[in-house]
């Protein structure tokens, strides 16, 4: 099962939060990213999450890497991203520093994937070659993204930067896997920039995710993709492998969906992967 984008600041979204129960013993959770600003509202979500399912694989979304000022915690870039790995740990979760999990259950093997990945502005809007062009578009359309001010990158010198870096290291591991083993890719953003398509305001899409990672999931054999990210819950497919989104968001956004709110979302069983371009 999959969520991401609970967003717990807000008391309806601790409440879908609080409702979440496994179906068995035995199942899995995949929470992709954006559970929250505040470090102490992180540690309370897994931690409760962690409790009731048997495995808790945790990615971080933008929100996790934040320095808000008033949190308590006020590390910044990689230091505070260190020390969320070191919060999960301890609550027995699983991150993407740990060796990747093998799930053996349903529809496995497959080992889970939990990626950090970040990105790199080239989900630029057409006509544009470069970051800056791309970044003077979306001012001129009124398009910002909160992590220019929030989302630090020390000691890298830009989030471009720490984007390779963790490309690197990350193609490294998958490169290592077994190839005789599926796997399930985990990134808050989305690895291939069809998703954002459908964005309300296009120029966002600088802020989620890269182009280098276009093809992974065809290299590292993907069963299916999970993401978060762009609060726009559906299932895209692509060279025959699903691509599914499963945010909560904002409770503005879920209380205009037809479907229930909160539900954490099969990965791996056939009916669930219906085409979904709502």
């Amino acid at each position: 099962m999959a969520i991401s984008d609970l967003h717990v600041r807000y008391e309806e979204n601790r409440r879908l939060v609080e409702q979440l129960r496994p179906a068995s013993d035995d199942d899995w959770l995949i929470v992709a990213g954006d559970v929250g600003e505040m470090s102490a509202d992180v540690e309370w979500a897994l931690g409760l999450l962690s409790r009731r399912y048997a495995k808790v694989v945790w990615t971080p979304g933008n929100h996790e890497l934040w320095t808000p000022p008033d949190d308590a915690v006020q590390l910044r870039g990689e230091h505070r991203y260190r020390h969320l790995v070191d919060m999960c740990r301890s609550l027995g979760v699983t991150t993407p520093e740990d060796p990747y999990p093998l799930w053996t259950g349903e529809d496995g093997p497959v080992v889970v994937a939990p990626l950090f990945l970040l990105y790199d502005y080239t989900f630029r809007p057409p006509g544009t070659r470069t970051k800056a062009q791309a970044l003077d578009v979306a001012d001129r359309n009124g398009v910002i993204a909160t992590d220019e001010f929030m989302l630090h990158s020390d000691p890298h010198p830009s989030r471009e930067a720490w984007c390779r870096a963790r490309l690197r290291e990350t193609e490294r591991r998958l490169a290592a896997l077994d190839p005789a083993v599926p796997t399930v890719l985990v990134n808050h953003f989305p690895l291939i920039r069809e998703p954002t398509h459908v964005l309300r305001y296009p120029e966002f899409a600088l802020w989620c995710g890269t182009e280098a990672t276009a093809d992974w999931h065809r290299r590292f054999r993907a069963a299916a993709v999970v993401y978060g990210h762009l609060h726009i819950p559906r299932v895209m497919w692509q060279d025959g492998v699903p691509h599914q989104e499963v945010s909560v968001g904002y409770p503005r956004e879920w209380r205009r969906r037809a479907t229930a709110p909160g539900l954490a979302v099969p990965v791996l069983t056939r009916p669930a992967l219906q085409e979904d371009t709502t």
